[in-house]
């Protein structure tokens, strides 16, 4: 059984997709963070970095956008990788792909108005990225109103379907350098379904083309679909059985949207009104939770970690409890360990939304089979996400690179804020470090001050540590030079936190 629960707070709305009982996808829309993935805007150059040919785009939001020269220019390689697709017809040799090498400040003025579109969610001080390739998706189709190329989506394995509608989008009447891709979803969609949708599409990119001569400014153009009918899309398209909402107005919004397709695919779409919370209940809580953590336990005792840097992520796979077995093939039991954490590692990249740079490091293993049969699993598991996920082969040392697309902020950007007594570093200073930086500092004021009363202001818990050496030697110390010092306590200091003062005026330490 597949389902989508969708749990409707004042301020978020979660969507958690069930396949089995098992969360396999979690995403957060909260108000503060509106996605804008996919919006067209009416921006305005503020900014030009010659140095490494890009702009900053005021759109409208909060922080200006950011584009590059090769998000300016005509790219088919950029559309081959955000749509997954084959090209139905070969522009390799055409015109719009020999592009000269370009100045982006003869392409781009201060205040000049551009039509631009959001490709990347703006990430912590990051503003969002954005394109001129311009692309305006439907269920069926992608139209791409700037350029010339045609293509169907790799998603579609048959051959003979792909074939097919190639020739179909090849024979499409469109406006001169104007191209279609066909996303998955077409392959079971009617010829006339199609060309209406090609209709449809043409006419939003008129309206887009109006709005943006009849404006001023920075303004938004087209909004992209709003998570909420993208869920109730993926129900339709990929067979799901329930939707189970505990808010009676976007239930009703779920039905509305639902109308539209409700001949394609019977859905249940459901209110939940029991007193136990939904994700509570159905222990998407709990879940959550797990995601949120750096550890994850497998079922056969094993564990992942995962760790960020500012470059990479790193999932280290280990052995953990189940070497506690009995043993019979060692080999046959770290291929076990490996594979359920191909399966998990798919999973948890999708709950975190990890993106960028990954390194997965699994157990070592002597045969290259087992080393295959590893890596086609993360492949065939990684095959469920909808985020484009490049994966390179494993390395004698057990290593696999791969990358994932980041769309939008990870789980743990959207739940958690920078510790503002580590700096986000997940570590503080022990009682050991801070006592030593109390000592030079007093060493520091001895020498400064000369005859003085010197007053120690700590933390109750460190003020407990001082107690078993350093306070006696402390005070040793303040004595040689004739000084008098005190001790005191204030629990809303940091733990690594100290404070002097001398004669009763605080020292800056």
């Amino acid at each position: 059984m597949k389902e989508i629960l969708i749990n409707v707070e004042s301020k978020e709305i979660r969507y958690a997709y069930m396949h089995f009982g098992q969360l396999i996808d979690l995403i957060i829309d909260r108000k503060k963070s509106r996605q804008i993935t996919g919006n067209i805007y009416r921006g305005q150059v503020k900014n030009i970095l010659h140095n490494i040919q890009s702009a900053f785009i005021d759109i409208g939001e909060e922080e200006n956008g950011f584009i590059h020269i090769n998000d300016i220019i005509i790219n088919r390689k950029k559309f081959e990788e955000m749509f997954d697709m084959d090209f139905a017809l070969d522009y390799s040799e055409s015109k719009q792909n020999r592009q000269p090498k370009e100045d982006i400040t003869k392409l781009l003025k201060i205040d000049q108005p551009v039509l631009v579109q959001v490709v990347k969610e703006s990430i912590g001080s990051k503003g969002a990225r954005l394109t001129s390739n311009i692309s305006i998706a439907g269920r069926y189709l992608v139209l791409l109103p700037n350029s010339p190329h045609r293509g169907v989506s790799r998603k579609i394995e048959n051959k003979a379907m792909r074939d097919k509608l190639k020739r179909l989008i090849k024979a499409f009447e469109m406006p001169k350098d104007m191209g279609l891709i066909c996303r998955t979803a077409s392959a079971n969609a009617s010829i006339e379904t199609l060309v209406d949708e090609a209709t449809k599409l043409l006419n939003e990119w008129q309206e887009i083309v109006k709005k943006f001569h009849a404006t001023k400014g920075a303004k938004i153009l087209h909004e992209e679909w709003t998570l909420l009918k993208k869920a109730i899309l993926t129900t339709v398209d990929k067979k799901y059985d329930t939707i189970l909402v505990d808010d009676q107005s976007l239930l009703q919004k779920c039905l509305n949207i639902y109308k539209n397709y409700e001949k394609e695919h019977p859905l249940k779409i459901e209110y939940y009104k029991q007193k136990t919370p939904l994700f509570e209940k159905l222990g998407i809580e709990r879940e959550i939770d797990k995601a949120l953590r750096r550890k994850v336990w497998l079922p056969s005792g094993g564990y992942l970690y995962f760790d960020k840097t500012e470059a990479m992520y790193t999932i280290d796979v280990n052995s953990g409890r189940s070497t506690k077995e009995v043993i019979k093939n060692v080999e046959e039991t770290l291929v076990r360990i490996n594979l359920e954490a191909a399966k998990e590692i798919a999973r948890q990249l999708r709950l975190r939304n990890v993106g960028g740079l990954i390194i997965c490091d699994f157990i070592d293993m002597r045969m290259r089979k087992n080393q295959r049969r590893v890596l086609e699993k993360l492949k065939e598991c990684m095959k469920d996400d909808s985020s484009k996920c490049t994966i390179l082969g494993m390395s004698e040392f057990g290593l696999v690179e791969m990358t994932r697309q980041r769309a939008r902020e990870s789980l743990i950007q959207t739940i958690f804020t920078p510790c503002p007594y580590c700096s986000g570093n997940g570590l503080i200073k022990n009682h050991e470090t801070t006592a030593l930086e109390i000592e030079r500092s007093l060493k520091k004021l001895i020498a400064k001050n000369g005859k003085a009363t010197i007053s120690l202001t700590v933390h109750p818990d460190l003020d407990e540590y001082l107690k078993i050496s350093d306070k006696p030697y402390f005070i040793k110390l303040a004595a040689k030079s004739k000084c008098f010092l005190e001790f005191r306590t204030k629990d809303t200091l940091h733990l690594n936190e100290f404070q002097f003062f001398t004669n009763g005026r605080k020292e800056n330490v």
